[in-house]
């Protein structure tokens, strides 16, 4: 098992914040969805993610180019033909096959969506009720992955949950405009990160398809609708950021740049969450329902804000996540003496001043779980020993570097060798 020993350092300097992963996954298949033109995507980071997403695209059509250059562009072309069979590995990126899940039945006759980790077993019943509502094949492991597809959207209304995850819905936002018929999408509960559909809907305009948006209980799409090809430049990512924001609030001399103000991004929400400890006397109540990406590092943040008791709510979907992030961040802290106790939908975490060390923790391989800790370590007495740190490739294969750049002390014979 790979593993890393950091010192405690206080980490000091300016970083820039990596590209929005989330914008990325959504610019590329827009580009690749266009019938004619050249779409350049500027601004990207080849991480795991969003190598599966450039794969799974190029599988169903589209021709995808890197460019290297001070940082990295994608030149694409979208490919109107059918494809045959398509083979689709998302690696464990949950983006990657719930976002092209339904634009595979539009792309091929059939469509083949395998993975790794704990993907393989994420759950997809929201697709499962729209195949049999609209009578396509489907053929799974035992409710695993890998999944076979045969069939073709029918379009019309679709009635689906919002409470697991907004993938679905923005999975279907790409899919259905190209049907010949309009479609309504209904959401039958309360959906959860609005943030995301705010995000899929603007970079949608910007390659020419429209979505009304009717107070986020119904969604109307026209159909024989035709993407445009477009140049998109992806802006830093607030969910990347926040980890060297928290790293800054908790004693470190850190300023993270890169980060639009003005940002569509939900998780933007970390700095008024930072601003919200500054008001805080006694106690502060997370609700991340919207934000559930950020409750790793959250529950750092909290377990460093001492004589104030957070309290971090409706974030029980967090648990199918790359790992269970309510008990991997609550066992890992806790190794670390941190006062958190996981609850079933959230964390109670007390603040302290300082962390101790001199223990190993893992990152469940998860790179959310795997970078908050390296931000914990520090504010840590004693060094750490983190397992498997190379989860960060997911998200962010440079964290390392950045880290250990801004002083972070690592372990470097196991980190390059």
């Amino acid at each position: 098992m790979d593993s890393i020993k950091i010192t405690p350092a206080k980490l000091n300097g300016i970083i820039y914040a990596p590209s929005s992963k989330s914008m990325s996954h959504r610019a590329i298949i827009c580009a690749s969805l266009c019938n004619e033109g050249e779409s350049i995507i500027k601004n990207i980071i080849l991480s795991e993610d969003i190598k599966a997403t450039i794969d799974g695209m190029k599988q169903l059509g589209a021709e995808i180019e890197i460019i290297k250059g001070k940082t990295i562009s994608l030149s694409i072309k979208g490919n109107n033909r059918n494809i045959s069979k398509a083979y689709i590995n998302c690696r464990e990126s949950g983006s990657t096959l719930r976002f092209l899940i339904p634009i595979g039945l539009m792309l091929s006759d059939e469509c083949v969506f395998n993975g790794s980790g704990k993907l393989v077993e994420r759950p997809l019943d929201v697709y499962y009720n729209i195949f049999e509502q609209d009578n396509i094949y489907y053929e799974t492991n035992n409710g695993k992955l890998p999944l076979t597809v045969r069939g073709n959207l029918q379009g019309g209304c679709y009635e689906v949950t919002g409470s697991i995850s907004s993938q679905f819905i923005t999975g279907l936002f790409f899919a259905l405009p190209l049907l010949n018929k309009d479609s309504t999408i209904i959401i039958k509960d309360k959906l959860e990160s609005k943030g995301y559909i705010d995000l899929t809907l603007e970079i949608l305009k910007k390659f020419n398809i429209f979505i009304e948006n009717i107070d986020y209980k119904k969604f109307k799409i026209k159909g024989n609708s035709e993407y445009k090809s477009t140049n998109y430049n992806v802006e830093g990512d607030y969910s990347q950021g926040a980890f060297f924001l928290v790293a800054k609030e908790i004693g470190n001399n850190v300023e993270c740049l890169g980060l639009e103000k003005n940002s569509l991004q939900g998780d933007k929400e970390i700095a008024d969450i930072i601003r919200r400890y500054h008001e805080a006397s006694e106690e502060i109540i997370i609700d991340a329902s919207q934000i559930p990406d950020l409750v790793p590092i959250l529950a750092v943040l909290a377990s460093l804000k001492d004589g104030i008791t957070t309290k971090i709510i409706n974030a029980e979907r967090v648990r199918i996540k790359e790992s269970d992030r309510l008990k991997a961040i609550s066992t890992e802290l806790k190794a670390l003496g941190a006062d958190i106790e996981e609850l079933s939908d959230g964390l109670l975490i007390k603040g302290k001043k300082s962390l101790k060390g001199n223990v190993t923790v893992k990152s469940w391989n998860d790179h959310r779980i795997a970078m908050s800790l390296a931000i914990a370590a520090t504010r840590c007495d004693g060094h750490i020993i983190l397992q498997d740190y190379k989860a960060v490739n997911k998200s962010y294969p440079e964290f390392w570097t950045d880290y250990k750049s801004l002083g972070g002390k690592i372990d470097e014979f196991n980190v390059w060798k």
